[in-house]
């Protein structure tokens, strides 16, 4: 059994209700998100969920296909070993003192960050990149003291021509799709 983190994608109709059921579905099988991501897409009926679970690719697999049962589920994919972007953003508000703000800023440039807001005794900073890169920021920062943090999970899309489409037209890569809606 090969216990890792796994990247799912989803679009979902935009419709109340339907993160409810996503998140009762995990309850009901047994399964923890790791994270969780929601967004409209670029058609305001629907929204694309990344989902991000610690287990086997049974497990994923499994989600997948309980997933798929969902009436306002339009399709999902499975995209680990496919070529694809994921990006994790997160807003840290940093204690610091006249003596450590540059080194503060210095770390910040460092990871490519940037300073949203500046105040006397604190500064936040908007850091986006994969999960790893947000948690050596983290851990180079919490020496200073983390006063604040708010991270949005994992987003993600298939790179290149892997594409998750509700209108069916654009290029499906069979062994991207886990399941369409309305698949055999």
């Amino acid at each position: 059994m090969d216990q890792k983190k796994r990247t799912l994608t989803a679009l979902v109709m935009n419709r109340p209700g339907v993160l409810n059921r996503v998140v009762s579905l995990f309850r009901r099988i047994g399964l923890n998100l790791d994270s969780l991501s929601v967004g409209r897409t670029e058609r305001p009926d629907v929204s694309r969920m990344t989902l991000v679970i610690d287990g086997t690719e049974a497990e994923a697999r499994r989600v997948g296909h309980e997933l798929r049962k969902l009436i306002d589920l339009l399709e999902v994919a499975l995209l680990d070993g496919k070529p694809h972007v994921s990006r994790d953003l997160a807003l840290i508000k940093v204690a610091v003192t006249p003596s450590n703000r540059a080194e503060v800023l210095e770390l910040c440039n460092l990871f490519r960050g940037k300073i949203v807001d500046v105040a006397q005794t604190t500064v936040t900073i908007e850091a986006t990149g994969d999960e790893s890169k947000i948690e050596g920021l983290v851990d180079l920062l919490h020496p200073f003291g983390i006063v604040e943090m708010a991270r949005t999970g994992l987003v993600a899309l298939g790179r290149a021509d892997h594409v998750l489409d509700v209108n069916l037209t654009a290029v499906q890569p069979t062994e991207m799709v886990v399941a369409q809606r309305g698949a055999a």
